[in-house]
């Protein structure tokens, strides 16, 4: 048996071993790149190839999706006009992915197929078939070998004859095939080998172009979502409780917070006589669902005329549920010290001068509020709620600190100083906020002016009064000139709410607070 001959140098059996280790690798990256394709993904991984056709894309049925539901719920639904922006957006991103996956293709993952099951296997193919020559080579050499040594011994000459020069002939011819064999194995080896910048090059093109895929998707998203945002905020239909004023005011374009105005006028209608207003706790699933309709910009006057409790629930629940008091955080402590001023004339100052420090959004919103508080309290003789009845049970959802104590503290301390702030607002309303209101502001409600009340007390400044002239304290010798009957009423004191608070009964029915 013939012994192989090496015929290949060092250099290029470590290449030898190389390329089946580059061929492992190669095969392994088509096959999971290739299943990273979307547009494969119907098509069995074993039998994938750049030459298999396209599938329909998951984002392309997902477009389909979405406009076809934009065309059901319609384009005068917030929901419509969303999916119809996000289904147009979708469609745009399988156009850009078909694009890149289209591309990978064609740069990457054929290259490497190429590359894994035609040059490599190629190149192993020969390396077969020179074996195979180099085993022909080596037999012959040995016949040759074998008939020379037979011919020494018998002759002890150097063989001649056809026999010997047939099989020097076959040595030769078989030597030459192998050569030309090596020759052109070594050729494509070395090829191989100085071509690994090039295949290298495949995985520089598959980040560029998954940069470049990425950098488009990202614009095409970067340009629509204003578009979104648009309709978000054109939409009128926003929920208001629990958000904060300004953003309610300025994304519904209004200029009275919605459950303020819708609670207002209908109570204006059907709630002013209704013995105590904002005292008697509501149905809590009717306060619930008049909450979210509210939410939703709708309220059916029909169905809560008849429960003006629950409009004045939700009212108090509105205020309360406010991020933000409506009197403001930052001006709480000089509320606080106004409402502490024992001087009557000074006290009613501080509170305007505070008053008049509150943000634009906040001072529409309480002017609009005490007006129709005062409005109430022209009732009194009917609902039983009386300026200081109104502050005790609503002034604690028009002002809080930022940390509430317990309950026990805030009504030993904190609440009454709220009362002395609510009530002699609500008793001079027409002093604090001069002229008359409209209170079906948005016109969609049916509720009457609002009239000076207070006109009869000559000593209360008059709102036609210059301003500067108004909030200059009330002269002490204009006041005993005047008749002591017309002088505007004084805060409650802490007698009068504790016996308020002893005649309703419990704590808890006065601090219906939210």
């Amino acid at each position: 048996r013939a012994e192989k001959t090496e015929v290949l140098s060092d250099d290029l059996l470590q290449a030898e071993k190389r390329l089946e280790l580059v061929k492992q690798v190669s095969h392994s990256t088509h096959k999971k790149l290739t299943a990273c394709l979307q547009g494969q993904q119907a098509v069995d991984v074993d039998k994938r190839s750049v030459r298999s056709p396209p599938k329909k894309l998951p984002l392309t049925s997902l477009a389909q999706c979405l406009v076809e539901g934009a065309a059901v719920l319609g384009e005068d639904s917030l929901l419509g006009k969303m999916l119809r922006i996000c289904g147009e957006t979708q469609d745009r991103l399988a156009q850009e992915l078909q694009l890149f996956e289209l591309q990978i293709e064609g740069d990457v993952v054929d290259p490497l197929y190429t590359l894994s099951e035609v040059e490599i296997p190629n190149i192993q193919k020969q390396r077969k078939h020179l074996a195979k020559l180099v085993l022909d080579m080596d037999s012959a050499r040995t016949r040759w070998h074998q008939s020379s040594k037979s011919s020494t011994l018998s002759n002890k000459e150097t063989p001649i004859g056809a026999k010997a020069d047939a099989l020097r002939e076959e040595m030769e011819e078989a030597a030459n095939r192998m050569e030309i064999c090596r020759d052109q194995l070594s050729a494509d080896m070395y090829s191989f080998m100085a071509k690994e910048m090039d295949y290298a090059n495949y995985f520089q093109t598959l980040i560029e172009v998954q940069a470049e895929y990425h950098k488009k998707s990202l614009e095409l998203l970067q340009n629509v979502l204003p578009q979104i945002k648009a309709q978000q905020e054109s939409w009128v239909e926003k929920p208001c409780f629990g958000k904060p004023l300004e953003d309610h005011l300025t994304l519904s374009g209004r200029e009275i917070a919605f459950p303020i105005e819708a609670c207002v006028t209908v109570l204006m209608d059907c709630g002013l006589q209704e013995e105590g207003l904002f005292r008697v706790a509501p149905s809590a699933s009717k306060l619930k669902k008049l909450k979210a309709s509210l939410d939703c910009g709708v309220l059916d006057f029909q169905e809560y005329s008849i429960d003006p409790h629950a409009i004045a629930g939700a009212l108090k629940s509105y205020l309360r549920e406010l991020p933000e008091p409506l009197l403001t955080f930052d001006l709480y402590e000089d509320w606080i010290q106004a409402s502490n001023i024992t001087d009557q004339d000074k006290r009613l100052q501080a509170l305007l001068s505070t008053c008049e420090r509150l943000p634009s959004a906040n001072i529409n919103n309480f002017r609009y509020l005490i007006k129709f508080l005062a409005k109430l309290n022209e009732y009194q003789d009917y609902n039983k709620m009386t300026p200081g009845n109104i502050a005790i049970v609503l002034g604690p959802n028009l002002l809080w600190a930022r940390a509430d104590g317990n309950i026990t503290e805030m009504m030993t301390t904190v609440s009454l100083q709220i009362v002395g702030i609510i009530e002699p607002i609500i008793q001079h309303a027409d002093w604090f906020f001069p002229g008359e209101i409209e209170f079906n502001v948005t016109g969609n409600y049916g509720s009457p002016v609002h009239t000076n009340h207070n006109a009869n007390y000559s000593s209360t400044p008059s709102p036609d009064m210059d301003q500067s002239d108004r909030r200059q304290p009330i002269d002490q010798s204009d006041r005993r000139l005047s008749d002591q009957s017309r002088r505007p009423l004084s805060v409650a004191t802490d007698n009068m709410m504790l016996e308020f608070y002893k005649k309703d009964g419990s704590v808890e029915s006065v601090w219906e607070c939210e």
